[in-house]
């Protein structure tokens, strides 16, 4: 193994000693509605004391309605943290809850004259036994919400003996709304849950990505050099070249997610048109000097960009940089060369040996623009899309899927004849912009 595949490999097993496992997003629909139901049992808690306070002397039993008002305000000082999240609000509290409602409205003809009641007058309770309720539906969903409200309601019809309309009503009022507010939170669990295991996916999906991208800057070409000087070497050499080329469309087909079936026989040796779209297509079709690479930037700080791009410039390379410095976060700016360094091998490889690239850096307000371009044959329409549908990941993944990953863009401009323009852009801190398509030069 050469000297520039030894560091190839390194580089990447660099790559996958700093890689971070990927977060994934952590979240609670039900949370919002924990608070305001803590804050809704409260503030219709004062609202009933003063209720009573108010009606305080047209109790028959004025005392009865003062102890179970007084006994209400001490359940609430000593558990009104317990509707803060899903976790506190157990099935033993709701039970008491409601129980402390269906006991208060049952307690009131006891309390109150037949008279008032009959007039309509509200219960001990009022409005806060919809708070035991509500408690239910967003702890169960709609069931326990129907369950809850059923039992409120023939406390209520209990209480006022008598099918009267005004109390329909409200039993009517409470059940409905408890039923949908249930009904809700289970769609917004469910939508979590859909949105959580969608995140995950995104997150496992990037880092098999990232793996992946490794094993094409490192692996897949060390594989088709093997392949391809053996079979130059021939003899016990060529055998062991053939292996590996298997080995490589074997492992090619797996990091691709095993879109194509891998062929017995070792397809890198079938030489492609000029101007395919990956390096890999053909590093193993025609020998090929690997780009030189960047230099490591030197902490997480601002890099640079002009110091990992120069070592490109070359015979047959031409490096045009602004006057100040281009900075990028170190992360960003070795990501963005290695994208560079993929683009480079692609003109090496498809281009010809009497091709020229060229280098611009752009340095604008929002981001780093990178154009790489050539004067060779240019990529036949729908290239790109066949090599990366065939597992061939050079565009994908270390160049579109690097610039992706940034937050970036890259695009490909190409006319047959006339060259390959490829852009690359990364955004500057947290204000990511898409990259711009560039124009097409003779």
């Amino acid at each position: 193994m050469t000297d520039m595949e030894t560091r190839t490999v390194r580089g990447g097993l660099a790559a996958k000693g700093r890689s971070k496992p990927p977060t994934v997003l952590r979240m609670s629909v039900e949370l919002p509605l924990w608070r305001a139901l803590t804050g809704y049992r409260i503030l219709t808690l004062v609202y009933t004391l003063c209720l009573v306070g108010l009606s305080y002397q047209n109790y028959e039993h004025p005392l009865g309605a003062a102890a179970y008002m007084g006994a209400l305000t001490v359940w609430m000082v000593l558990t009104w943290r317990r509707t803060t999240s899903a976790e506190r609000c157990t099935r033993h509290f709701l039970l008491a809850d409601l129980g402390f409602a269906v006991g208060g409205i049952l307690l009131t003809p006891l309390v109150d004259t037949h008279a008032r009641i009959m007039d309509g007058a509200p219960t001990l309770p009022s409005i806060w036994t919809a708070g035991a309720v509500l408690g239910f539906a967003i702890k169960g969903g709609w069931r326990w919400a129907a369950v809850a409200s059923s039992a409120v309601a023939v406390a209520n019809l209990v209480e006022r003996q008598e099918l009267a309309r005004d109390t329909i009503h409200n039993v009517v009022l409470v059940w409905v709304a408890s039923v949908a507010i249930g009904y809700v939170v289970e769609v917004a669990r469910a939508s979590e849950r859909t949105l959580a295991r969608a995140l995950q996916i995104e997150a496992a999906t990037r880092e098999r990505e990232r793996l992946a991208r490794d094993i094409h800057d490192s692996v897949l070409q060390v594989l088709a050099m093997v392949q391809r000087r053996g079979a130059a070497i021939g003899g016990e050499a060529a055998e062991l070249g053939r292996m590996a080329g298997e080995q490589e469309v074997a492992l090619r087909t797996l990091v691709a997610g095993g879109l194509v079936s891998p062929p017995r026989a070792a397809a890198a040796t079938v030489p492609h048109p000029a101007g395919e779209g990956a390096a890999d297509d053909a590093v193993a079709a025609a020998p090929a000097a690997p780009a030189a690479p960047a230099p490591e930037p030197a902490g997480d700080g601002p890099c640079d960009v002009r110091a990992l791009l120069a070592p490109f410039a070359g015979a047959g390379v031409t490096f045009s940089e602004p006057g100040a410095p281009v900075e990028l976060p170190a992360a960003a700016a070795a990501e963005l060369a290695a994208a560079v360094s993929a683009a480079l091998d692609n003109v090496r490889v498809h281009a010809g040996d009497g091709a020229r690239a060229w280098i611009l850096v752009e340095d604008e307000p929002r981001a780093v623009i990178v154009t790489v371009r050539d004067d060779g044959p240019g990529i036949p329409e729908g290239r790109l899309a066949d090599a990366e549908r065939e597992g061939r990941l050079g565009v994908a993944l270390s160049i579109r899927g690097r610039l992706r990953d940034l937050g970036g863009a890259a695009e490909w401009v190409s006319v047959p004849g006339q060259g390959t323009e490829v852009e690359l852009t990364v955004p500057k801190g947290t204000a990511p912009e898409g990259g711009r398509r560039g124009k097409a030069r003779a």
